[in-house]
Order: structure tokens, then sequence, then C-alpha cells
């Protein structure tokens, strides 16, 4: 794969060495990360309802914990990587839940967010999520490194911290621009995030946009140009040829402007596309992956068996995972309570076992693909919802076979799998991203496993109570007489859409046949790139993510990825021309380029948290927009393209400091 961008960086031997023994887990590292779990998942559940989109946690976590424990003499980085590991799961665990558990509102299958039935899905999802990531961290983290980047810069984040300030002042500029565009953005209203225009065009409609976002061009920087532009390339074909066509073919929908049509489209029809191309791309991820996924299970039941056999164990400290047998006990036990939630929903003993069935499979399978797409383009933009609606839709057409598609209940029990599965995506992702981080900083992986599943326990303890006060409050997606205008939570609305469109009609199914059609061709087009060794690949989930998200998240994705390859070719242009470089230079500027990017992720993380508590209070997103809401983008566009060539100038400092002769 081309390597432009901070790929060195992920290489490089562990931080702490796997011969020596740091403390990790901690009495004051469970206390913090537990608290910020529950902090960081209560804020996002309400962003997520609110405005359809959750904020990463890792590496606001990572900061929180490096100015908490510095005033502890003794604390260390791996400390501080394992309070990160438990707080980034309390806002993973509520993107699981929010995409999903409000369809049951929807839907009138509950009338209130039932509180153990709510605690149930949302810890054992999460805990199902957890040990899933067990086998498959070796396939996807060891045997096929991918970038994970916000678990990269979460590690050079703790590194900084660690070696007393070399580099912090990259990561503190970055911060510093990263929050002020957040706050200029969301909380000031001073213009709109989104710089977007669409014209009718014939009997159709042409749309283009890019988000404002200095974070998605920094997560386009990390993950490089190869990873990036794929996903252009799968926004570009939903956004300028299916939108186009569809609307064409179909007719355009009722709609106020030229965006709001592109917008209605997309979310009604063509990202169906995408839906359709991750079911194909999850189950090609799998066979891609199948015998580091084999070999990872049978090395840990080898390790089990040498351990009872009384050998001593020659497994170094960083490849300690929790041992396999656990791995099935836990996954068994975890199944059991699920089951009868089904059950009460059903009504029906063997509904509910084929539920579970249903379940555990698609938990799995989706599972290694959420963790797999982390790894494309981190947590943020990890469409979880993509593959819940693929679960949804699965889960629904094989119980409209067992229950008939004029079953009443059909519609909530495939809501209740896919709440499952988010939750177990959602929480695999996050794992494996902080998993990546411990890789790169020397962490015990077993330690790590424990707090991820003591975050998800704690989060999901405050889920229903969270979810009970802003129904109460606001309402959620369903608008009443006393709440005309409630929360939004588009993905639940859509994940009851579909659920109900497969047993009552309505669903495209033309779109998700043709996402499958569109992986195959990529998938063969990978093959065809492999076999010839090309350094450009075209992984089908890359494509696949592209598609089913908004393009203005793909085009700004894609502008870091050109940075980061400019970056890159600014130091192979001045070899070619003869000009001495130093070897320290370019590495130098990778890492001051990663340094940079992960402050700016790290800034509007953190104040899209804060933001949530004057929202929440004033229970109104405009609660700081003292000179009006203003919808103008013009002042954000200017502003971002000044970040992007900071972001070109940091990573290529070093170059113009040690120069050429």
């Amino acid at each position: 794969m081309q390597s432009y961008g901070p790929a060195k960086v992920i290489e490089e031997a562990p931080y702490v060495p796997a011969s020596a023994s740091l403390p990790e887990i901690t009495l004051r590292a469970i206390i913090l990360g537990v608290l910020l779990a529950v902090i960081l998942g209560g804020a996002n559940a309400y962003l997520g309802l609110f405005a359809g989109i959750t904020v990463s946690a890792s590496i606001p976590a990572a900061v929180i914990s490096m100015a908490v424990l510095r005033m502890f003499r003794n604390a260390n980085i791996l400390e501080n990587n394992i309070v990160q590991t438990a707080a980034s799961s309390g806002e993973s665990l509520a993107a699981g839940v929010i995409f999903t558990i409000p369809a049951m509102i929807m839907l009138r299958a509950w009338t209130q967010f039932n509180y153990w039935e709510t605690t149930i899905i949302a810890a054992l999802g999460g805990m199902i999520g957890v040990l899933f990531t067990i086998p498959i961290r070796r396939a996807l983290i060891v045997e096929n490194p991918l970038r994970f980047p916000e678990g990269v810069a979460t590690a050079e984040v703790l590194k900084v911290g660690d070696k007393g300030g070399a580099g912090i002042g990259f990561i503190a500029s970055g911060a510093a621009i990263g929050a002020l565009f957040k706050l200029g953005d969301t909380g000031l209203r001073l213009w709109g995030g989104v710089l977007e225009t669409a014209r009718h065009v014939g009997g159709t409609v042409a749309y283009f946009g890019t988000n404002l976002s200095p974070a998605l061009v920094a997560v386009g920087y990390i993950v490089g140009l190869n990873i990036a532009i794929l996903i252009f390339l799968g926004g570009a074909l939903n956004w300028f040829v299916a939108i186009p066509i569809v609307g064409s073919l179909q007719g355009l929908p009722e709609a106020d402007s030229a965006v709001e049509a592109a917008g209605r489209l997309w979310s009604r029809q063509t990202r169906f596309i995408g839906v359709g191309a991750m079911v194909v791309g999850g189950v090609w991820t799998l066979i891609r992956v199948r015998a580091s996924l084999i070999r990872g299970i049978r090395s840990g039941l080898e390790a089990y068996r040498a351990r009872r056999s009384g050998a001593s164990s020659t497994v170094a400290r960083t490849e300690r995972d929790v041992p396999m047998q656990w791995v099935g006990i836990g996954i068994a036990v975890s199944a059991v309570p699920l089951f009868f939630v089904f059950h009460a929903i059903t009504g029906v003993w063997w509904v509910a076992a084929v539920m579970a069935v249903i379940m555990l499979v698609a938990g799995f399978l989706f599972s290694a693909v959420a963790g797999y797409m982390a790894g494309l383009v981190g947590s943020s933009n990890n469409p979880i919802s993509g593959v819940t609606i693929a679960t949804i839709l699965t889960s629904a057409l094989l119980l409209a076979l067992f229950l008939g598609t004029e079953s009443v209940v059909g519609p909530a029990a495939a809501v209740l799998i896919g709440a499952v599965v988010a939750c177990a995506a959602a929480i695999s992702g996050d794992t494996l991203q902080d998993l990546k981080a411990g890789r790169i900083l020397g962490a015990t992986p077993v330690a790590q496993q424990i707090m991820e599943a003591v975050g998800v326990v704690a989060a999901a303890f405050v889920m229903a109570p969270v979810l009970t006060l802003l129904l109460k409050a606001y309402g959620i997606g369903v608008p009443t007489e006393a709440h005309p205008n409630p929360l939004a939570a588009p993905q639940a609305t859509l994940m009851a859409a579909v659920a109900g469109g497969v047993f009552r009609g309505g669903l495209p199914w033309a779109m998700v046949v043709t996402g499958m059609i569109v992986a195959a061709a990529v998938i063969a087009l990978d093959v065809v790139l492999e076999r010839r060794g090309s350094g450009f690949r075209t992984p089908v989930l890359a494509v696949a993510v592209g598609i089913y998200l908004p393009l203005e998240l793909s085009v700004a994705i894609g502008l870091g990825g050109v940075i980061a390859w400019a970056t890159g070719r600014t130091f192979a242009k001045r070899r070619a021309a003869g000009a001495a470089v130093d070897p320290e230079a370019q590495t130098t500027g990778e890492r001051n380029g990663l340094l940079f990017s992960a402050g700016l992720i790290t800034g509007e993380a953190l104040l899209g948290i804060l933001l949530a508590i004057p929202i929440v209070a004033a229970g109104r997103g405009d609660v700081l927009a003292f000179w009006g809401t203003h919808e103008r983008t013009w002042p954000g566009a200017i502003l971002l393209v000044v970040v992007m060539v900071l972001l070109y100038r940091v990573g290529t400092a070093a170059l113009r400091r040690r120069g050429a002769s």
C-alpha cells in the first residue's frame, strides 16, 4: 500500500519493551476510567440523538487522564493508556445504544426505555464486542497491520505527554485550532459547518459539498492517500453517479431546495448501495483474514493447554490476551440473558433461540467488519449505523420467513438483534483501536481487554436513565403534543424504517443489490492489483464506507489524504532533484504532522463533549449563539484552507530547517 504520511510511525518497536513491567490496572485508573466512561457516554448519547453524530473519546480521555494522573508521582504511560481504554468504551457504547434502542419507541414496541432490558442489551452487547475482538486482534493488528488512525494518534499523544513535552507544541496548537473551529461552528454558530451546493439539471439533481472540519482532514492525513482517495471515490460514485441516475429514473422527491432533494435521495435510496456493499465486503473481509483468525484462536487454545499441562509460558507480555476458553464461556453466558430478552418480545421460545443464533453470527461478522473499518478510517468515522442496517435487514428477512410478513413483533425483534450487534460492533472498533494504541506503547492486551469490559459495564448502567431523561425532557424521534420538536435521532429513525419496511414493504432492494454488485467489482479489481504487486490497492470496505457516508465527510477525508501525499511528495522531489536530504527530516516531518493532526482531533472532540453541557442544560443547540445563527460558510472555508496549509507546512518544516544543501 502506498505509504505517504505517518506510516513509519505505526511500525516502530513498542515504546515500553515487553521485558518491562509497569503497573497498568490500578485503583485510581479504574476509578478515573469508570467516571470518564459514564460522563463521556452520557454526553455522547445526547449529541448522537440531537445531531446524529458521536465524538470519539480516546484522545480526549488520554489528555484528561494525563492531566489528572500527572498529580501522582508514580503514574506511568501504560496507566494513562488503561484509563483512556475504559473511558472511550463509554462513548462507543452510547453510539450502539442510541442508533438502535430508540427505534423501539418509534415502533411503539416500548412506551419507555425499560431499564433492565436496555441495560442487559447494552452491557452484554458491548461485552460480546470485547470478546469477539480477542481472536481477531492478531488478524487485524499483528499479522495484517491496519493504520487505525485514532489509535495511532492516541499513542502519539500519550508518548508526547510521557516525554515531558517533546512535540507537545504541535499537539497543543492543533488542539487549540480544532477547539476554536468547533466553538465557532457548533457553539457560537458563526458559520455553517458544511459548504454545499446543488442544482437541478434536467429532470435530476447535481450536488457537491464538503464538511469544514479540521478533524476530518486530520483523519484523512493519518490514513494516507490510498484509503482517503477510496473513501472519496465511494462518495463520488454515489453522489455524482447514482443520485443523478436515480433522480432521473424515479423523479425527485418533494423538497424545498436542490440540496434537500439530493439529501433525500441519498437517505431514502442510494445510501442502501453502501449497505449492500458492506454486507459483501464484510463477508469478503472474513474470508481474507480467515487464516489469521484461525491462527489466533489456535494459538490461544494452545496457550491454554500449555498452562493446564504445567508448561512454562513463553508468550511475551505484549501478546497476552484473555484466555480463549474464557472467551467461549463469556460468549455463551452472555447469550443466555439475551435469549430471555428476545423471548419477552416474541413470546415464542424457538423464535428467541433463532434470534440468539442470528445475533451471535451477525455479531462476530460485523464485529470483524467494524474493527476493519476502524483500522481504515478510525472510530469517529466508522459507519456503525451502516453495519447495523445490514444486520437489521438480514435479521428481518430471516424473521419474516419464520414469523411471516404480517408479524406484529417482527420489526421490534429485528431491532433488538440489531441493538446487540450495534453495541458489539461499536465496542469492537473501539477496542481494536485501543489495542492498536497499546501495541505501539507496549501495553498488555489482556489488561486493556479487562478495562474495556469495565468501561462497558459502567456505561451500560447509565444508558437507560439518560435515555429516559432525554425522552421526558425533549422527546425522541416522534413528535408529540408535549414535544412537537423532539430530538431527531436520525439513525434510530432509519433503523425503525428498515425493520418496518421488510415486514410492511417499501425498502429499496434494487439499491442493496446494486451495492453487492459494486462490491464484487471492487473486490475483483483489488485481486488484480494484488497479483500485479501494485502499491495502490482497493480494499472494498473503504469504498463501501465512502458510498454510505455523506459526501461532505468523504471530501474532507480525501483532502487530508492529498495533503499527506503532497508532504511525502515534497521530500521525494527534493531527492529526485539531487538534493541531499537529511534522512531524519522526513521521519520528523511525518511525526510532527501526525501530532498536529492528533491535536486537531483532540481539540474538536473535547469541545464537542464540553458543548454538550450547556446544550443539555438549556435544551437547545444554539444556546451559545450570542450573535445569532449564521449559515454563511465562507469564513469556515477560508480558515480550513489556512489549517490545511499549516498541516502541510508542519509536515515539511523539518525539510526547510535541515534543508537540502
